[in-house]
């Protein structure tokens, strides 16, 4: 695997979402995969505060200089916040995915992140991909 960080303190979509608990929120965004795949990100379409969002569901759309693709919510809940940095600031994605370029808060259930990848899972099937 070529330098992609997967932090161990997060969990993982197999659409290569991350998701950390906070409190009674799951913070959201693309992993280091993700954005490395799509290159420059140009612009990001997040939905709007007090949505409900479905584990496995597109919850908004990521546009790169190589392509657009959908964003999977790896969690069940209401969005009680949007990055809205990411409006002027895309390319937060590219140079802090799991800081400054998180995308959604997410109010969810105390067990909304069971049945989610860990690290070592995540980077196995990164690995397998990338074969």
């Amino acid at each position: 695997m070529a330098d992609i960080s997967i932090p161990d303190s997060l969990h993982y979509s197999e659409q290569d979402e991350w998701a950390r608990a906070d409190g009674a929120e799951v913070v959201v965004g693309i992993t280091d995969f993700a954005q490395q795949q799509l290159g420059d990100i140009v612009f990001v379409t997040l939905p709007e505060v007090g949505s409900e969002v479905t584990r496995g569901e597109p919850f908004g759309e990521i546009d790169s200089v190589k392509t657009a693709t959908e964003l999977y919510s790896p969690v069940n809940g209401e969005v009680v916040a949007v990055n809205e940095d990411l409006a002027e600031q895309p390319e937060l994605v590219n140079e802090d995915c799991y800081g400054g370029g998180w995308m959604i808060r997410v109010a969810a259930a105390p067990d909304a992140l069971v049945g989610l990848l860990d690290a070592s899972a995540y980077a196995k099937g990164v690995e397998e991909r990338e074969e």
